[in-house]
């Protein structure tokens, strides 16, 4: 009797699960994070396995898409969206289990038993729990939208990390080419620095005139200096929002065609029905909306009492009994869960409220971006003119120059007076860049892929 007995609990046993202990060093974690590059093979294989086709994947160059992948894969708010992904869908396998069985082992003795009669009582039964009224399906569904609540989260918190990183590229072209043209400034305002110093050793030229020129070529400089931190400034923060050491950026080459690109004309209508279509927030709020039924109809079905039935067998005092019993049936007398399922509907209605600010805020964002993007556009177009005109206008007194009807000094004047016109022109530039990031994180969805079209910033010039 013993033996069956011992083999069931062992059979009953095996199938528990057992603790693995998973210690966190974090020696070992500074030292996984140091070792990260950009040339990982794993991180290779995820580039190719999620970027398709398109050139703009194309290795030697790390764009925006390539870095955003990246991200993707490196980034600790990511791991701890879908950490937390992974525990709703674990909660789905505990909303669905079933209430085991117990065992019951039911031992009396009595006192006054009469001579010749067993005074004990023992027997074997079962309790089996039977849930009523479809609870258990109400907690499946629950848990299920709470998990793709938290799906959508993995999607609006890989959309900030992308929001973030390029912001942080855009920052980094600007200074970038911001650079470029104070380094010419630099040469042109020395050539004028070195000629006024010439004229003004032969009273040609004023000593304030010539102090002025220095004066602006030390502001271009100190300007210079300002811009080159910041470069280094950007680079370091697009380590930090990609999950990569600083010295990972070092040596690659970072592509911004896709900051040199702009758009004619983006329709209101279109942007707001992408965003209500593809944020992610709206997703989750949705979810949780229909988490809320879920909870609600659950609450009003606990109205309904569970029970419990138990066969068994018993010897008592020599006769054998089998038995079969409904307990724990819960009379509602007092209440009918009330309570629960007010709250139930409050936290419904509460829901509901969130998917329509969650929503309004989208169309508002929308508007507002496409009412910026317009605006900064139309500044673009009359910096890109005047810059043209300036364009013209050097042009015109370098063939002066070359005539012999100016002198060098005004041809290097006008020189720098393109230049100041260039760096009011990328700044103009950039303000268009940051709309376009407003449009995209109001749609969390790339422009590039939408049906709008772009053209490259070159053709917008010669407009």
């Amino acid at each position: 009797m013993k033996r069956p007995f011992l083999f069931t609990v062992l059979i009953l046993l095996s199938g528990c699960a057992a603790y693995h202990p998973r210690p966190v060093v974090p020696a070992a974690l500074m030292n996984a994070f140091e070792a990260r590059t950009l040339a990982s093979p794993d991180l290779q294989g995820y580039i190719a396995a999620h970027c398709g086709n398109g050139s703009a994947c194309a290795p030697g160059v790390w764009d925006l898409k390539r870095l955003t992948l990246a991200a993707f894969y490196f980034s600790p708010l990511l791991d701890i969206a879908r950490a937390r992904y992974g525990s709703s869908q674990a909660a789905i396998q505990s909303a669905g289990q079933r209430p085991n069985p117990a065992l019951k082992f039911p031992l009396g003795y009595t006192a006054n038993a009469k001579s010749g009669e067993s005074p004990y009582t023992f027997g074997l039964g079962l309790d089996i729990p039977i849930e009523t009224a479809g609870k258990r399906g109400y907690r499946v569904a629950q848990a299920r939208q709470i998990s793709n609540a938290a799906r959508a989260e993995i999607g609006n918190v890989a959309w900030q990390v992308r929001s973030r990183l390029r912001s942080h590229m855009l920052g980094l072209y600007a200074a970038t080419r911001r650079a470029q043209i104070l380094e010419q400034q630099i040469a042109a305002q020395q050539q004028i620095v070195t000629m006024l110093d010439k004229r003004l050793a032969v009273g040609a030229a004023s000593a304030p005139e010539a102090n002025q020129a220095r004066i602006a070529l030390d502001r271009i400089r100190v300007n210079l200096a300002k811009t080159q931190r910041q470069i280094q400034h950007e680079r370091a923060k697009i380590a930090t929002v990609i999950g990569l050491p600083v010295d990972a950026l070092a040596n690659i080459r970072i592509g911004f065609e896709t900051f040199e690109r702009i758009y004619p004309d983006i329709p209101a209508a279109d942007v707001r029905r992408q965003a209500i279509l593809n944020r992610a927030d709206v997703v989750a709020a949705l979810a949780k909306y229909e988490a809320s039924q879920a909870t609600l109809q659950l609450e009003i079905a606990r109205q309904y009492p569970d029970m419990h039935i138990g066969p068994g067998y018993i010897f008592d005092a020599g006769a054998e009994k089998f038995v079969l019993l409904v307990s724990n049936i819960v009379l509602p007398l007092f209440n009918q869960n009330k309570g629960p399922i007010a709250e139930a509907e409050a936290g419904r209605t509460e829901a509901a409220a969130r998917v329509n600010a969650v929503q309004t805020h989208a169309i508002e964002a929308t508007a507002r971006a496409v009412q910026d993007y317009r605006a900064d556009r139309g500044n673009l177009l009359i910096a890109e003119s005047l810059l043209s005109a300036q364009k013209r206008q050097l042009h015109d007194v370098q063939k002066g120059f070359a005539a012999g009807e100016t002198d060098r000094l005004t041809r290097t004047l006008a020189q720098q007076e393109f230049y100041i016109q260039a760096l009011i022109r990328q700044d103009a530039l950039l303000q268009v860049q940051r709309s376009i990031g407003q449009l995209e994180d109001a749609m969390q969805r790339p422009l590039s892929a939408t049906d709008f079209p772009a053209v490259p910033e070159t053709e917008e010039i010669k407009r």
